[in-house]
């Protein structure tokens, strides 16, 4: 399977896994790239040392091509990239924030540079930035999404018509027909979060992957719009969110409400109740907690068995 995002990344398959806080360490990410995809190690979550550390074993566990995802507005934004400069980490996929601000700095010290973006303004100006490729993703995704709540379907011709560069699509893609999909569509290849954020190798806790295995159509839904759009998962602190929104609670309001560590309450120490509990739309056809290999090759498979069905059409 052999194109453009596969010859850009020295990657099998044009499979990439998403970057995601509190999913997304050293493990999944060396998983994912042994089996032919691109893994990521998710770095909004670390500190400059604890990345340091993922990235060191992350090149003990595979001798495949892996790379990086940084949120641009991170807080310890000037160390993670220090961290991945010295560290000599070959592919950095950035987001929620300037492209323009790192692109250039990374790509002088040799770095393959993937933007994610939301729209098509935004894909043009992450290839203005220089990026190498952009990651088109829809508000079926898990995590927080922009604002324009275009669905992935949308979404992907319309940045495919806007760029010539080589173009990944992200947001409710979880199968091989997804993913034949999104290539019919212009995409070159895909990047997959809420299926390996449920995968055996993910860091995220084992009752929050039970949880999503057991979601309905409908279980998830976009909050927070006054600060981050965020898919969540309906708890206790989703309904919270809402009693304020539906009230008119300011920006600020709704940040004391959400406070610090949310997230990592949720997901990474399995507080099903208080915690900010964010997953893809996607979740609710995955029923069961799988290894990455058997991950991959049930993507792999699907895909040619669609790809042949539409052949015979």
């Amino acid at each position: 399977m052999e194109n453009k995002v596969t010859k850009l990344l020295k990657i099998q398959y044009p499979i990439i896994q998403g970057g995601m806080v509190w999913c997304c360490g050293w493990r999944l990410a060396s998983a994912v790239s042994n089996n032919g995809g691109l893994g990521l190690i998710g770095a909004g979550s670390m500190t400059p040392d604890l990345l340091r550390e993922h990235i060191r074993k992350c090149k003990a566990a595979t001798q495949l091509p892996f790379g990086v995802n940084v949120p641009l507005i991170y807080h310890e934004i000037e160390g993670i990239m220090k961290v991945i400069i010295e560290e000599e980490v070959k592919v950095v996929f950035s987001s929620a924030g300037n492209p323009k601000t790192w692109t250039k700095l990374l790509k002088e010290n040799g770095i393959t540079v993937v933007h994610v973006v939301s729209s098509s303004k935004f894909a043009q100006k992450a290839e203005e930035a220089g990026v190498d490729a952009v990651v088109a993703e829809g508000f079926e995704a898990g995590g927080h999404n922009g604002r324009e709540e275009t669905t992935t379907l949308t979404l992907i011709p319309q940045v495919r018509k806007a760029i010539g560069l080589p173009l990944i699509a992200a947001g409710g893609i979880a199968s091989g027909a997804g993913i034949l999909a999104a290539m019919s569509l212009g995409a070159d290849g895909v990047q997959i979060g809420t299926r390996f954020a449920l995968s055996e190798e993910s860091s995220a806790h084992e009752d929050f992957k039970q949880l999503c295995t057991s979601l309905k159509e409908g279980d998830t839904l976009l909050s927070l719009k006054k600060l981050s759009p965020t898919r969540l998962i309906k708890n206790d602190f989703f309904n919270s969110v809402q009693e304020a929104e539906d009230r008119g609670a300011n920006a600020e309001e709704l940040q004391t409400l959400l406070g610090r560590g949310r997230s990592r309450l949720g997901i990474f120490e399995g507080d099903l109740k208080n915690g900010e509990l964010e997953i893809g739309q996607i979740a609710s056809l995955i029923q069961t907690v799988e290894p990455v290999e058997a991950i991959m090759k049930a993507l792999i498979a699907e895909y040619n068995q669609c790809l042949g069905n539409l052949k015979r059409l």
